[in-house]
């Protein structure tokens, strides 16, 4: 949008004629990343949530064993979020949905390794965010599948 606002020179034509003001230059375009394998993940995670939340009841009825092993699938199932290779430019974060930004303090940013990458126009990063992150919630969605499957088959 930027570009176009350029290529009309509408930066120009609304410059005050008198302060010094030099139009910025135009930005590369923008180039397709995929997003499907994160937005086919994402279904299936809200499929899944769905799923869940029409047995979670059956958590009440299952006996103590199973009552702490479907905690031991969801106390892990938080853990499933992080990725060891951590965030770009901060190894030590590993957390893929939220951290501190790294341009923005103590701001929380969602998806970090997404977002940052395509506020820095750094494409390759970007790409290898949206890799990580739909892998990352694939684990997620196994841990949820898993606790789904617990809770649809009481042991009684």
């Amino acid at each position: 949008m930027e570009n176009k606002i350029i290529k009309d020179n509408l930066y120009k034509l609304a410059k005050d004629p008198t302060k010094t003001y030099i139009a910025p230059s135009a930005k590369e375009s923008v180039p397709y990343l995929n997003f499907s394998e994160l937005e086919n993940s994402l279904v299936q995670l809200k499929n899944l949530a769905e799923e869940y939340q029409s047995v979670y009841l059956n958590g009440t009825q299952l006996p103590l064993e199973k009552q702490n092993q479907l905690n031991r699938i969801l106390f892990n199932a938080e853990r499933s979020l992080i990725s060891e290779k951590g965030l770009p430019r901060r190894e030590w974060y590993k957390h893929q949905i939220y951290a501190p930004g790294f341009y923005t303090g103590y701001g929380v940013k969602t998806l970090p390794a997404i977002r940052e990458a395509i506020e820095q126009r750094a494409w390759k990063e970007a790409q290898e965010g949206i890799n990580t992150v739909s892998q990352t919630i694939k684990m997620y969605n196994a841990q949820v599948q898993e606790a789904v499957n617990l809770l649809g088959k009481p042991a009684f």
